[in-house]
């Protein structure tokens, strides 16, 4: 099967690869559904941006870098491992064919330890930039430093759907940004009337049980901030009063591959997936049509007096409501269910925090150490 062009990131392709070829700089703003993740690493492959070198896609995600892999593998009509593939900890699907490559932040850096030029790629290109993990950060400056140095050849293109584009594009030294629109189908979003001080995992079940009696069409997506909420989720699926027989599925970066899969794979019966926010951006799960959202997640952060990191449960901003809110509006109108007030909802941060402003940077100061940086205050950083 060719390539989606029908999606409303070709609307831009000529734009795309204009600009890349004029500079090899690029900030991307495509919402969700335009096709960004699967379509701009394909385009950049048939118009020879990469020349006979690799084209690498950095996935903040495992099951995103697998999953887009196998998306795009299908797409162009060849075995997964081939001409595309991936590589995360622990699983390598490449080879020496290999021209697009699906990989995890770690992993570029790794390869940058073992080869300070990048000798084997042509192109990076940085997918879901908006959720700034500490190791993207560190990845964007040194692939800028290499493009400035020893690299000009070596294309760069950022891409998000909900970046703040202007600051990114003034640190790539005032490189252009293009934006898509997306493909979106209308998506209705509801709030609590009042905060329900009963647990997440029974108000979220309830508000799947209200889809499943309006007899409202389409697989439901919960989102949930862990595995331990997930599961208490499950449970209370279990006491559904619901004439409807459901398929209710786990997902999450814990669970093997195999059953990760499940939550992608066509169900006789409906679907309802329980999922933290590996479902957030870049991967797509066909049929949805509703997201119940506990409006949750759980974030890392270090805790200077006790000099340790720490995971809190703290409320998701609202960039990354409207990301799970556009699970719903991929393929069909939706319906978005929110289990918070919608003052709740003024009062949340616009958008994430960077990791760099809340972890720990010893990693990081000696991955630097050993890349033959030493002064890490001194590091050019976004």
């Amino acid at each position: 099967m060719p390539a989606s062009t029908s999606l409303p990131i070709w609307k831009i392709h000529d734009d795309i690869l204009s600009v890349v070829r004029k500079g090899n700089r690029l900030v991307l703003v495509a919402p969700t559904g335009s096709g960004k993740t699967t379509q701009v690493p394909q385009m950049l492959l048939d118009a020879g941006i990469a020349g006979e070198k690799m084209i690498v896609v950095l996935q903040p995600r495992r099951v995103a870098a697998r999953t887009v892999a196998t998306r795009v593998a299908w797409e162009r009509e060849a075995k997964l491992g081939a001409e595309v593939g991936y590589q995360i900890r622990f699983d390598d699907h490449t080879s020496v064919g290999t021209r697009i490559c699906f990989v995890t932040e770690g992993i570029l850096l790794r390869w940058l330890q073992d080869d300070l030029s990048l000798s084997k790629i042509g192109a990076v290109v940085f997918d879901e930039f908006h959720e700034r993990n500490l190791l993207s950060d560190v990845a964007l400056a040194l692939v800028k430093h290499l493009q400035q140095t020893q690299r000009p050849d070596l294309a760069m293109v950022v891409m998000s759907a909900t970046l703040d584009a202007e600051p990114v594009a003034a640190y790539l030294d005032q490189c252009p940004i293009l934006i898509s629109e997306g493909q979106s189908y209308p998506v209705e979003v509801g709030y609590l009337s009042l905060l329900d001080p009963r647990p997440i995992t029974q108000q979220a079940a309830e508000a799947v049980e209200r889809i499943l009696d309006d007899d409202s069409p389409g697989d439901i997506l919960v989102f949930m901030p862990g595995r331990g909420e997930i599961n208490g989720t499950l449970d209370a699926l279990r006491g559904l009063r619901s004439r409807e027989r459901v398929a209710c599925i786990p997902l999450h970066g814990e669970l093997e591959p195999q059953e990760q899969d499940r939550a992608f794979a066509a169900n006789a019966l409906r679907k309802v997936i329980v999922a933290t926010n590996v479902a957030e951006t870049s991967i797509t799960i066909d049929g949805i049509r509703h997201v119940v959202d506990s409006g949750l997640a759980r974030v890392a952060r270090y805790d200077a007096e006790r000099g340790i990191g720490t995971l809190l449960l703290e409320p998701i901003s609202r960039a990354s409501a409207d990301q799970r809110k556009g699970r719903a509006g991929r393929t069909a109108p939706g319906t978005c269910h929110r289990l918070w007030t919608l003052i709740g909802q003024k009062d949340r941060d616009e958008r994430n925090t960077p990791e760099i402003q809340r972890s720990d940077l010893a990693e990081v100061v000696l991955l630097l150490h050993s890349l033959g940086i030493r002064e890490a205050a001194g590091f050019d950083w976004l």
